[in-house]
């Protein structure tokens, strides 16, 4: 598969003109043709609701545009789920999924009236200890442990995950909520990351479809919905095929009708929480070249670094780069593309083959619409940059400003020697 930015290069330097780089920018029309396949692919299911995951790109106007088609908001703390009630999401509209969860992010869980899902056995008697009751409606995470394996081969290791709760904690919650109150049910599992394949949804819902017929004979909860979570991936490199959501969701189709159906539970409700398969594809990082360096190895220094996107340097992932203007010419350079930060790992790519850079090109870095700007930070007294919506017409709204010094220092403005930097640009 080839890659190719969403934006030509007259557009970005356009944009770059504007917005200095770096910047986050956002493909609207690619986010509303994927959310539209998404929503066609389980439209056999009456009851199907997508929770996007806010942690993968907490900004207003995505998670807005996302809730124009019915979307919700799968939120994991405090700040979630008060950015979930400044976009107008409350209610059932919220799915609450944390671990290690304080009192006052259930607290106002409860008061949005989201449904909570629940990571821990002891977490129930926490819950009705910080809120005063078990909410009639609730889910609980499930964690089977061991290996999780399909045709293709192991996928992850849910044994060593810290999410979730074991099999016979499972069963034993369900009777413990049962008796404290609660009516209807769900159960969630989150198995494996990132997976390009698209068997991985239907082995996971015949896994949670069959638990969910033998749960509600045992205990005689009436499970209403089951949470298939994330973990649908993306090809972040071009020798990857994508998933295909309407393969996808034909297969969760079919193992709906094999195993819940005949147990008289074919009105039970899908929901999904997708975040990377949501906007990693339609989000890329802008940055340009600002030197070049040759040492034993040649280097391109952007702009940009792993302030703006951490996951190559954290998990050596890769990021396909492509240098504007330059997408047809020969990749018959080698360089390691890298940031400022004072450390080692702040490295974009390593013995990439790319067309020559020049000082002043713009690289744009793919998929970077998930867990992108969201894991950003502040090491070296770096800041974050802005995010850019590339809308349909052609035309683009600053969705986030660039941080400023001021942003910076503004935790300091407390202290009367200190008051003065919040206050410099």
């Amino acid at each position: 598969m080839e890659k190719k930015p969403f934006a030509t290069k007259d557009q970005l330097e356009a944009i770059a003109a504007q917005y200095p780089t770096p910047f986050h920018l956002y493909d609207e029309a690619g986010i509303r043709r994927n959310m539209e396949a998404l929503r066609d692919a389980f439209s056999w299911n009456e009851g199907y609701k997508e929770y996007f995951a806010v942690k993968a790109t907490p900004n207003p106007f995505l998670i807005k545009l996302l809730h124009e088609y019915g979307c919700g908001c799968d939120c994991s703390s405090y700040t979630e789920l008060m950015l979930s009630d400044a976009c107008g999401i409350r209610g059932h509209d919220i799915m609450f999924s944390s671990n290690e969860t304080p009192a006052a992010d259930y607290q106002l869980a409860d008061e949005l009236g989201a449904i909570i899902n629940l990571d821990d056995i002891t977490h129930i008697d926490f819950l009705e200890e910080t809120i005063g009751h078990i909410p009639e409606t609730i889910s609980c995470r499930y964690n089977p442990g061991g290996l999780f394996e399909i045709s293709n081969g192991i996928m992850d290791n849910p044994g060593d995950a810290k999410y979730g709760m074991t099999t016979e904690q499972l069963y034993e919650a369900f009777r413990t909520l049962k008796a404290k109150g609660a009516k209807e049910f769900g159960i969630h599992a989150f198995l494996c990351s990132n997976t390009v394949t698209n068997d991985y949804y239907p082995a996971l819902a015949k896994v949670l479809f069959e638990l969910a017929v033998d749960l509600q004979r045992e205990t005689g909860a009436h499970i209403k919905f089951i949470n298939l979570s994330g973990g649908i991936g993306i090809p972040y490199s071009p020798d990857q095929e994508p998933n295909d959501i309407r393969i996808i969701g034909e297969g969760v189709r079919k193992v709906y009708e094999e195993v819940l159906v005949p147990a008289g539970m074919g009105d039970i409700a899908l929901f999904t929480e997708l975040g990377r398969f949501m906007l990693g594809p339609y989000g890329c990082l802008v940055t340009r070249a600002i030197h070049e360096k040759h040492i034993h190895k040649e280097y391109i220094g952007v702009d940009a670094c792993a302030v703006n996107l951490m996951r190559p340097a954290i998990y050596g992932a890769y990021h396909h780069i492509t240098v504007a203007g330059k997408e047809d010419a020969l990749c018959d350079h080698v360089y390691d593309v890298v940031g400022g930060l004072c450390e080692n790992s702040d490295k974009f790519a390593i013995d990439r083959k790319l067309p020559q850079v020049e000082v002043g090109d713009l690289l744009v870095i793919h998929d970077t619409g998930a867990h992108g700007h969201s894991m950003g930070y502040n090491y070296n007294g770096k800041l974050r940059s802005a995010e850019i919506l590339l809308r349909e017409d052609g035309a683009t709204q600053l969705i986030r400003r660039a941080e400023t010094p001021a942003d910076y220092f503004a935790t300091l403005d407390c202290f009367d020697e200190f008051s003065g930097l919040s206050k410099r640009s």
